[in-house]
């Protein structure tokens, strides 16, 4: 079999050297990777991005099964085009696609499904929306209704705060047409958790737990990023809340798409709050795989990754068990200088090499890129492409163990610049 994975990110990375063990597998295409993809065996950068590109090239490669990483090419309808040219493609519809790309639709799908959220309301009139928030307590939290590459949700602790999250949206158009409508809602207290499924269109297999760490500083200090690390399994989903999830949240998503004749197949991810008394309310709904707990998840999956996404193309994952390393692993994330907001690019990034030839003879940890890139002048010189820069993930006996096995590793990488939280799974020894 010959695949195609759609991305340049760490999630991509991670999906892609997992699903390069298969031994149904015999080659994996990125497009367009980054320097880590390049140097794994089995897998080939291609550096095309636009979908009637991507669509040429799985036309002219052959390709059996093309597997979409990122929210945007989803959103664009990448799944309906590959899908009508007779290619299989694993991926919600476009349509299927707004649970993410739409915080409006979503937010309707919801209320109209009977599925726990929090209170909130639309608007792209930046005068009814400041009327709105006078009326409502602090902190708030506003979003862009659209995709926005994780700079769409702003947790306002004060007016100020608030109204020039507002005015930076519908007014500036700080956002484009991402932010040219806005969902102002409550916020909501409790401990954030991922859940993610798989999804065939009436099947669903839950992957394992885990949870993100958002903000760029410890302490869930400084702004909103992509994610600055993640560990997998999240402590604070016990068995009785994992069945409440399935049933409260993932199964009414999937019966109320099929419902409206929208059937979706592919990854669901359930960004959840968990409050102190067990109940649960979706903070947002992704439609494809988190980054980076994809990075935390793909190293504690013992099924074959192919097989798995096989199934779900077919329609049966009611006929399949998936095998987990009963271990903890954690993740992470060397970013840039100057990310979310202006991250620098072009940093050499030194010790790397040592770590990554070593990753080979030790199944304990493994070093997802993400903004990487190889110098042009020394293809083994490998610098920042800027954003979040690597995914450092470790596997241990208990979160205690994979967080020290992650930073030690992280110690011994540098580039200038480097952002780095310290306490990624600080929630998670807590609850141990």
């Amino acid at each position: 079999m010959k695949l195609l994975v759609v991305g340049s990110g760490g999630r991509e990375h991670a999906l892609a050297w997992k699903l390069a063990q298969s031994p149904l597998v015999k080659k994996v295409f990125v497009a367009p990777g980054n320097a880590g993809t390049a140097l794994e065996a089995r897998l080939e950068n291609v550096p095309v991005t636009s979908i009637s590109d991507l669509l040429a090239f799985a036309r002219q490669e052959k390709i059996d099964l093309t597997i979409v990483g990122p929210e945007a090419p989803l959103t664009d309808g990448i799944v309906d085009i590959f899908q009508a040219a007779g290619l299989k493609i694993f991926g919600p519809t476009q349509n299927a696609a707004q649970l993410e790309g739409s915080k409006s639709f979503a937010k309707a799908f919801m209320l109209g499904h009977g599925i726990p959220t929090a209170a909130g309301e639309t608007f792209s009139d930046a005068a009814a929306a400041h009327h709105y928030l006078d009326q409502h307590i602090l902190p708030v939290v506003i979003k862009a209704d659209g995709l926005a590459a994780g700079k769409g949700v702003i947790v306002a602790q004060t007016w100020d705060e608030a109204h020039a999250a507002v005015d930076s949206m519908l007014v500036d158009n700080k956002l484009g047409a991402a932010g040219a409508h806005i969902l102002i809602e409550e916020y909501l207290e409790g401990e954030e958790a991922s859940f993610i499924v798989l999804s065939d269109g009436q099947n669903v297999v839950p992957l394992a737990t885990s949870q993100d760490h958002k903000r760029l500083l410890d302490n869930d200090k400084g702004p909103n990023t992509g994610g600055m690390g993640a560990y997998s399994p999240a402590s604070v989903i016990t068995p009785g809340l994992h069945e409440k999830i399935m049933r409260e949240v993932i199964m009414p998503v999937i019966e109320g798409m099929a419902q409206q004749s929208q059937p979706y197949t592919g990854f669901l991810y359930a960004g959840l709050m968990i409050s102190s008394q067990g109940d649960i309310r979706v903070l947002e709904f992704n439609c494809r795989l988190g980054d980076p707990e994809t990075q935390a998840i793909m190293l504690r999956l013992k099924t074959d990754l192919f097989s798995l996404l096989d199934h779900a193309i077919n329609g049966t994952l009611d006929k399949v068990n998936v095998e987990w390393d009963p271990r903890v692993a954690l993740c992470v994330v060397m970013a840039a200088q100057g990310y979310p907001d202006s991250p620098r690019k072009n940093d050499v990034i030194h010790g790397l090499d040592v770590m990554m030839a070593n990753q080979d003879a030790d199944d304990k940890f493994h070093i997802f890129h993400a903004g990487t890139t190889a110098s042009s002048g020394n293809p083994e010189k490998i610098l920042t492409a800027g954003g979040r820069v690597l995914g450092v993930t470790a596997l241990g006996e208990d979160i205690q163990q994979a967080r020290a096995r992650a930073y030690a590793i992280a110690k011994s990488i540098h580039f200038d610049g480097c952002q780095m939280r310290r306490d990624i799974g600080y929630r998670g020894l807590r609850n141990e």
